[in-house]
């Protein structure tokens, strides 16, 4: 018990996580050199494709020091914006946290919003200065920037180069020595908190868990107090780089545990394991369920695949339990999910993995965010418009409140301008600016959500010249001016194109969209307008124009009339087609709309 040490790695995108993890792995003989790679804890083909974290990845390795034999839980989290509710989970599961900073680009957005996740949860922060073999390393400023952070000493900053092994030792030294062991009782009833799972076709569901007290062993009969189901414990054991099952995992330990549940909704994350016979309400406070920042329907390309896909999203949510959907049917599309999701990084990997894990091909409708609507009937009741097609008539709306973030952006001083200009264009109201060196401004922004939705972040990173750090919270709901811009093709809505905008921008969206369409659809036998309109009124118009056979190409000679018939017969069949036509939409429209900057 007193030799366990649980403890995580928190950072800022690509400050070195995993491949110090490799690092700690390596040093403690987790791994042999045979089964050694880079990025070792990212097992999914997208993870290594993209050289990002998506899941946090659990493990334990075994050191012995002083001849006391320690056992070290680590977990490797993300450090994308859009997977921060990954790194709560992994925080709620350990004691202490390896902050890593860059030692060329200094503290992040993301170093700080992590570091005050781990804080409110009491955990015990170890400062590791990695990348010191860099020629840009700038140890000594960098020290000073993790000082103000913390407030911490300077000797108490380990320098380390995760890529040459430099400093690992410290590190594992100062996880024993600063890092407090678990405070639980082995003989106190079982309580094991729940921070991941995943689906193993053979095996059924496999859940990760934390014991806090108690212990749980092979063969027990273990309850969820969540959903109050009962499960005999048929294996239970720890995360090794393969699984190994033991006889029982005590208090203060990471394990995993196999019931046979074949059912995903059966297990949810955050939910208490406690034993079978026991009457306790009361489960380990984990974490708060996840908010979805941004909406997007998911329909199966092929109708008949509706059932697939909802149990291929089950088995998904299961694996990334920050994923909400629910059902609906759209004119257009037919049956599919609305999904909630972090960000628009989380829509693609989400959409990248049904394609790949569950060979699910789907059509993405354009992500919103979710609005509050009030009537003037009834002024307080909030309707809750996840889609535009909810919004109610305008002839009856009250207002439309919008979602509202403080963003935090760090950035050098160079641009502050640029990122100024672009945050203003996005309606963003600058609240604060602070110099935390002469070269380094933290600006502190509140802005609609909706604007950082799309291309905000690849743009941030335009203008800074990819220097600036982006890092956002939620701050609640605001009025604003909205209408609802739909799109019609031939006269009739396209339900997955509609969109709400703010008013002022609704003209200039809705003339690029039609620009956009007319450069995508492909030209028909007759010609296809396209309009972007508010209610009933129009206030832009594209056409494509048809593609005309030369059906007087035979009549040569003769009287003029010949060739006035068959051009009048022409005209008649196109008029039939336009009003029979229909238009198909190709896949890339729905995701073209987004990217109008571009």
């Amino acid at each position: 018990m007193a030799e366990i040490r649980n403890f995580c790695i928190i950072a800022h995108i690509d400050h070195g996580k995993s491949t110090l993890a490799d690092r700690l792995l390596d040093f403690t003989g987790a791994v042999t050199s045979r089964e050694k790679q880079d990025q070792l804890l990212d097992n999914m083909d997208i993870e290594r494709e993209r050289g990002i974290t998506i899941k946090s990845h659990a493990i334990q390795m075994n050191y012995e020091k002083n001849g006391v034999d320690y056992v070290l839980n680590l977990i490797d989290t993300p450090g994308h914006v859009d997977f921060s509710y990954e790194v709560s989970r992994s925080i709620a599961a350990c004691e202490g946290a390896l902050l890593i900073v860059d030692a060329a680009q200094s503290i992040q957005a993301q170093t700080i919003s992590n570091l005050y996740l781990a804080l409110e949860n009491d955990l015990e922060i170890i400062p590791v200065l990695n990348k010191i073999d860099l020629p840009s390393a700038n140890p000594e400023e960098v020290s000073d920037d993790i000082i103000d952070l913390l407030g911490c000493k300077k000797e108490e900053i380990i320098h380390a180069s995760a890529k040459t092994g430099v400093g690992i030792e410290d590190i594992i030294d100062a996880i024993i020595s600063v890092v407090p062991a678990p405070q639980t009782d082995d003989n106190a009833p079982l309580k094991a908190l729940i921070f991941d799972s995943v689906y193993n076709p053979f095996r059924g569901v496999e859940t990760y868990f934390r014991v806090f007290s108690g212990k749980i062993s092979k063969g027990q009969g273990v309850k969820f107090l969540a959903t109050q189901k009962k499960y005999s414990a048929d294996e239970v054991g720890t995360l090794n780089l393969t699984q190994t099952p033991k006889k029982h995992i005590g208090a203060g330990d990471v394990g995993y545990l196999i019931t046979g549940i074949k059912n995903a909704k059966e297990v949810k994350v955050g939910d208490t394991i406690i034993d079978v016979d026991s009457t306790d309400t009361v489960g380990v406070s984990g974490f708060e369920d996840v908010k979805p920042m941004v909406f997007a329907g998911i329909y199966p390309v092929d109708t008949e695949d509706y059932e697939e896909l909802r149990s291929s999203m089950d088995k998904l949510q299961l694996n990334d339990a920050s994923l909400v959907y629910l059902p609906e049917s759209s004119s257009a599309l037919g049956f599919g999910f609305r999904c909630g999701f972090l960000g628009m990084l989380h829509l693609e990997i989400i959409q990248e993995r049904l394609e790949r894990e569950f060979n699910m091909s789907v059509i993405t409708t354009v992500p919103n965010v979710s609005y509050s609507a009030y009537t003037r009937k009834d002024p307080e009741a909030s309707i809750l418009v996840n889609n535009p097609t909810d919004l109610p008539d305008p002839s009856s709306l009250d207002r439309v409140e919008e979602p509202f973030i403080k963003a935090t952006i760090i950035t050098k001083s160079d641009y502050v301008g640029n990122v100024m200009g672009l945050c203003i264009e996005k309606r963003g109201e600058i609240k604060n600016q602070t110099y935390l060196t002469t070269q380094r401004v933290e600006l502190i922004f509140e802005m609609p959500l909706a604007e950082i939705v799309f291309d905000f972040y690849d743009r941030l990173k335009t203008v800074s010249k990819g220097y600036a750090s982006f890092d956002y919270s939620p701050i609640g709901m605001r009025k604003s001016k909205l209408v609802k811009v739909d799109l019609l093709l031939n006269g009739s809505s396209v339900d997955a194109l509609s969109s709400l905008i703010h008013a002022d921008n609704a003209y200039s969206i809705g003339k690029k969209m039609c620009e956009k369409l007319r450069q995508l659809i492909p030209r028909q036998q007759f010609d296809i307008p396209i309009q972007a309109a508010i209610g009933a009124k129009i206030i832009s118009r594209e056409t494509i124009k048809a593609v005309r056979k030369d059906v007087t190409a035979k009549c040569y000679g003769g009287d003029i009339s010949r060739k006035r018939k068959l051009l009048e017969k022409q005209k008649k069949g196109k008029k039939k087609m336009r009003q029979v036509g229909s238009v198909e939409i190709p896949q890339e429209a729905f995701m073209a709309v987004l990217k109008l900057n571009d």
